[in-house]
Order: structure tokens, then sequence, then C-alpha cells
């Protein structure tokens, strides 16, 4: 019998124990409610205007007659429709295409038989070529040979994938040459 009763008790002592704790709890911030009061009273409450807001003026675009410049197809060569100035895709490849024209130095001439040869560097191997060989990645074709520069004949391809052709001239590397006195 006297352990049903004290099951009774501890129960409800268990249920009142969290309603004391906070009954005690809540005398103790009077004088923190009075100052929160206190401060209300004196704060002015100002709320800014929104901002006005601007009409929204639509834009018509004009440009559906012009190459979408985000397709690759802008990127690749065109076969079809090239152009009076494609190259020959279809020639052989020269051993000096493979560089681009940044990587590639004039070392130096030779004249052999009255024809003018130029000696170019690509990486480490020196290579002779002469006038109509071809040099760099843009189908560049050897127009002249001087004693100071190659002049080469590019062609490329423009953003609407036409072919258009471009000059570009590859000088004498001044200086001697890497690993030479």
């Amino acid at each position: 019998m006297m352990t049903t009763i004290n099951c009774k008790y501890r129960s409800a002592f268990i249920l009142l124990l969290p309603v004391m704790t906070i009954a005690g709890c809540g005398e103790g911030f009077s004088d923190l409610r009075s100052f929160v009061k206190e401060s209300e009273k004196t704060v002015t409450r100002k709320i800014e205007a929104l901002p006005q807001v601007r009409p929204f003026t639509p834009f018509a675009y004009e440009g559906f007659d012009l190459p979408d410049p985000f397709k690759p197809r802008k990127l690749a060569i065109k076969q079809d429709n090239a152009g009076a100035n494609a190259p020959d895709l279809n020639r052989r490849k020269e051993a000096l295409e493979a560089f681009p024209l940044e990587q590639l130095k004039m070392v130096g001439t030779l004249n052999q038989f009255n024809v003018m040869y130029a000696l170019v560097r690509a990486e480490k191997t020196v290579y002779r070529v002469k006038k109509g060989n071809y040099l760099g990645q843009n189908f560049g074709l050897i127009v002249d040979i001087t004693e100071s520069e190659i002049k080469l004949k590019e062609i490329v391809q423009d953003t609407a994938g036409d072919w258009a052709e471009r000059e570009s001239v590859l000088p004498l590397l001044e200086g001697p040459a890497p690993g030479g006195k």
C-alpha cells in the first residue's frame, strides 16, 4: 500500500516541478519589463516610404537576321558555300602546318640554285621552306621570302563562316639561336 501512495505522489511531484520552476523565475524580471515599457514610449518609429516603381519599357530585338553567335556551327569549317577564298581542305598538310604561327621562328635564309629558302625552327627542329610552302594552322601560303622575313597569305574563317585572306609576316629571329654560340 505504501508503494502505491509513493507512486501517486511521485508522479504529481514530477508534474508540479516544472510549473514551480517557471513560477519562481517570473518574479525576478519585473524591472526588465518596466524598462522595456519605458523604452517603447520614448522611441519614435518612422517607416520609410517605398521607392517609386519605374515603368517597364520593353526592348524590341531587331537582330533576327544576324548570325547567332552562340551556335557552334560558326566555329566549324563550312565546306558548302565556302566562297572564292576557301582553302583546299583535301590538300595534304605539310609538316609546319601542325604548329601555330606564334611557335615558328625564322632563324635564317639560304640561297641555293637561285632559289631563296628560309630556315624555320619549330620546337627543336629546323626546316627548309621556299615560296609556295605552307606554314601555321591558318593555311598560311608563303608568298615571298626576303633575308629579314617570310610573307604569308593566310586564309581564316570569320564569324559568319566565310573565308577571308589576311597577310602575315614571320620576321627573322634576332640574336643567336638557343644552343648556338
